[in-house]
């Protein structure tokens, strides 16, 4: 019998740019026969993360390239590192400049030891931007094959 594969979009949005991110990838994983669940951090009981074959993290960057509390939050309820983590975010660079661009993305791939670069979107995912996202979730699922990750 087949299985679909499971992913899990967790994300945390106030403007709605990081939500628009994690939906895009919702709609691409689906199209790739995932059953996805979303998350918006904050809201609800905390997923076990740990029943999804892929596992994605969405942020905002905050006062002056700061994690957003909630997500800091989110990150020691769940506990652990998984290895099939991908980080995902938005940011503005006329707050701070490329120096504190998606510097919230930077320290969850950190955290996470990601060996996958975080996505990051100048604010909204709208237009040529969204290629940007389509283009890093197919290196994203390349990369969990390449570590045996079931995608």
């Amino acid at each position: 019998m087949f299985q679909l594969m499971k992913a899990i979009i967790c994300y945390l949005s106030y403007s709605g740019n990081t939500e628009e991110i994690a939906e895009l990838l919702k709609v691409r994983l689906e199209a790739r026969n995932f059953h996805i669940d979303m998350y918006s951090i904050g809201y609800g009981v905390v997923p076990n993360l740990y029943e999804y074959d892929l596992i994605f993290l969405g942020t905002f960057t905050w006062d002056k390239g700061s994690t957003p509390e909630e997500m800091k939050d989110f990150v020691k309820e769940v506990g652990g590192k998984p290895n099939n983590v991908y980080i995902f975010g938005s940011g503005d660079t006329q707050f701070g400049g490329d120096g504190l661009f998606c510097k919230a993305v930077d320290k969850l791939v950190n955290f996470y030891n990601c060996d996958y670069p975080g996505l990051k979107i100048e604010q909204s995912p709208r237009g040529s931007q969204e290629q940007l996202v389509t283009k890093w979730l197919e290196g994203v699922l390349e990369h969990a094959k390449s570590k045996n990750i079931r995608t």
